[in-house]
């Protein structure tokens, strides 16, 4: 029982999506498939000589409609993986929505990647929460497979691109919309 408890632990939060702390590593292994190691610290923007270009990828988007990351070039953008079953999900995408309303029209999109949930219960979630942002419908987590050099198995996981598509922030649990918004304006002055 004594070593029963402490594995239970460990995958109670892995589960929840939980990271050892601000700013600290995340050494998650999922099935040997990949590896990922840190997150941003909150609130901060990786160095532009530092980041590396994101992945591209497709999809279908909830409610209909087909997705290609090619549409965000140009602009800052907010991938948010998301989980109509995550508690922190419930609280951090309407004000996800909030920011994505104040900040649209000054070159910043919004995308949802919605991972293993059924398609319905995801497009009650979106439509509930008045999310006008698209989300791409990633059931089996094809996309967060795609960004395998960065944590996006953890849900909620939030990556913020700058204008020339690559990685200026990653945090691999809930992310507060003051420090959304900080790391957000910080890449619209980038210009």
């Amino acid at each position: 029982m004594r070593r029963l408890l402490p594995a239970l632990l460990g995958g109670l939060l892995l589960a929840a999506g939980c990271t050892t702390g601000e700013g600290s590593a995340v050494d998650v292994n999922n099935g040997g498939e990949f590896r990922f190691e840190a997150g941003t610290p909150f609130g901060e923007v990786i160095p532009e000589d530092e980041r590396a270009t994101a992945p591209q990828f497709t999809g279908d988007l909830l409610g209909g409609g087909d997705f290609d990351s090619a549409e965000l070039d140009g602009d800052v953008a907010v991938l948010n993986f998301w989980g109509s079953w995550c508690a922190p999900c419930r609280v951090e995408t309407p004000e996800f929505q909030e920011v994505y309303a104040e900040v649209r029209d000054a070159g910043v999109q919004f995308v949802g990647l919605n991972v293993k949930d059924p398609e319905q219960l995801a497009q009650a979630f979106v439509d509930t929460k008045g999310i006008e942002f698209p989300s791409v419908y990633d059931p089996r987590g094809e996309v967060a497979l795609a960004f395998r050099d960065y944590p996006a198995n953890a849900v909620p996981s939030t990556i913020v691109l700058d204008r020339e598509y690559r990685v200026a922030a990653v945090y691999t649990s809930q992310i507060s919309q003051e420090d959304l918004r900080a790391v957000v304006d910080q890449l619209i002055e980038e210009g």
